[in-house]
């Protein structure tokens, strides 16, 4: 398999000749990954049991953006948010937002990806507590994506809901009526309407800045031109069917919440100059395809979805917010006459991967009989493998 690792070594000088630059997100984000399973995080040592053959295992960097760590961090995310899941249909919407703002997105990635948040949570909390639609509280995780299959900017906030909530007036569970509480045409205008009136505020207060290309947009009357376009435009929001159960809610999540802009299976040849990779073409049919670009380029796009520093991609809003969470979760359970599962207990490494995979990664691969044993663990190295500039 062709790493990303094997591309940032070979062309990462090319793109710096080129860019020039390397932001501290970026520096600490390909350090992680050319370091990630390599002798520079250190090892552990294992011996087998039975045939006696010594065993390494390189530890990994478990940077969010890394393709390589993702797997048992999304098994970690999901055994936490077992025990609060409710026995209810759930919905999954996906917010997204005109081609126009993706350049401002990419250059003032935390104030617009707040906004974004903000927005669609919002929308569906104002319109699930009117009578009209629920009339009762939901509860949201967000999660949020920047890319799309070719790796260009298109953020976007996928969204899973339950399908109901706990009434205000006296905190009883209500179903909803339907398939979904409220018109997709609604949650478009509702949406719309919120997103635009916080980024025009952002702008007001400075939390925008107009970097690169944005500077023709500090122009007051080229910038009134743009938002009127955006008020005209028809803004996606997409509805998509209810999972059959919360077993199918988690099964969702766990291959969901942790994806990275492209997974190195997807790349099919790399010969040190062009990366090709496969992609999923959703304007014609779904077809499977495949894109070859420079490794440079290659390395501009994925760079472009490294998240700023702290920044929390999946975020839990209403019923599910962490304030309150478990005394909330508590009460819709006990209107929903279910109780909850009591195990907390975290699942070693080698137990999660074996529940998902069915192999068990201790399983001597030489004999195949005998289970690995510790013998030794092998420390990081303290150097640094990547200068920033």
């Amino acid at each position: 398999m062709i790493r990303i690792a094997d591309i940032f070594k070979k062309a990462l000088p090319a793109y710096l000749q080129r860019y020039g630059t390397l932001p501290a997100g970026h520096f600490r984000a390909i350090n992680a990954i050319l370091a990630c399973r390599t002798d520079r995080l250190g090892a552990h040592h294992y011996e087998c049991d039975s045939c006696h053959e010594p065993q390494q295992h390189f530890h990994s960097c478990r940077n969010r953006h890394c393709p390589r760590c993702q797997s048992y961090a999304a098994l970690l995310w999901v055994q936490a948010r077992i025990n609060e899941m409710l026995p209810v249909p759930y919905f999954h919407i996906v917010f997204t937002i005109p081609a126009e703002l993706n350049p401002f997105a990419l250059r003032n990635k935390r104030p617009v990806y707040n906004i974004l948040y903000r927005a669609a949570n919002d929308t569906l909390q104002q319109l699930s507590l009117q009578d009209k639609w629920l009339g009762a509280r939901i509860g949201c995780i967000a999660v949020l994506h920047t890319w799309g299959q070719n790796l260009n900017d298109h953020p976007h906030l996928h969204c899973i809901i339950p399908a109901g909530g706990l009434r205000t007036k006296d905190l009883r569970w209500k179903h909803c009526r339907s398939n979904f509480f409220a018109p997709v045409a609604v949650l478009q205008q509702v949406y719309k309407g919120k997103f635009m009136e916080y980024f025009r505020n952002a702008i007001a207060e400075n939390e925008i800045g107009f970097h690169g290309r944005l500077s023709e947009w500090e122009h007051t009357e080229k910038r009134a031109a743009l938002i009127d376009t955006l008020y005209r435009k028809n803004w996606v929001v997409y509805l998509k069917p209810s999972f059959a159960s919360p077993e199918a809610v988690i099964k969702y999540l766990g291959r969901y919440t942790h994806r990275v802009a492209i997974g190195e299976h997807r790349i099919v040849a790399f010969d040190g100059t062009n990366v090709t990779f496969t992609y999923i073409d959703y304007a014609h049919g779904n077809a499977r395809k495949t894109m070859t670009l420079t490794a440079v380029e290659f390395i501009r796009r994925f760079l472009m979805h490294i998240l700023p520093h702290g920044f929390m991609r999946i975020r839990h809003f209403g019923l599910f917010a962490n304030r309150k969470r478990t005394e909330t979760l508590k009460r819709c359970r006990e209107m929903l006459g279910v109780t909850a599962a009591t195990s907390n207990d975290k699942l070693a490494w080698w137990v999660a991967i074996h529940k998902k995979t069915g192999k068990n990664p201790l399983q001597c691969p030489v004999c195949k009989n005998g289970l690995l044993r510790l013998v030794e663990i092998i420390l990081p190295k303290r150097r640094c493998m990547l200068m920033a500039t």
